[in-house]
C-alpha cells in the first residue's frame, strides 16, 4: 500500500456529493457526483482510513489493547 495515498483507500459511509472545480460540463451544468471512496480534504477521510487499517490488522491476527485501543500487538 502506498503511504502517500493512504487516505484514498478508505470507504466512506455517508452520502457525499461533489462538483468538479474548474470544469464546466455544458451538457449537464448542474451535475454533481456521488463520492464512494475517501478524497483528500474530506473530513471523513482519516476516519475511513483508520477503520480500513483496523479491519486489516484484526484480520491478520493482531489484537487490540484494552487500555489503549489504538495499539495493536501480534501475539
Amino acid at each position: 500500500m502506498d503511504v502517500k495515498s493512504t487516505f484514498l483507500y478508505g470507504t466512506i459511509e455517508e452520502e457525499v456529493y461533489v462538483t468538479q472545480p474548474g470544469f464546466k460540463d455544458l451538457d449537464h451544468p448542474d451535475k454533481a457526483y456521488k463520492v464512494v471512496k475517501a478524497l483528500y480534504g474530506l473530513h471523513q477521510a482519516p476516519k475511513a482510513w483508520y477503520e480500513t487499517l483496523v479491519n486489516d490488522l484484526l484480520t491478520n491476527r493482531f489484537q487490540r489493547e484494552k487500555i489503549d485501543p489504538t495499539l495493536f500487538i501480534k501475539k
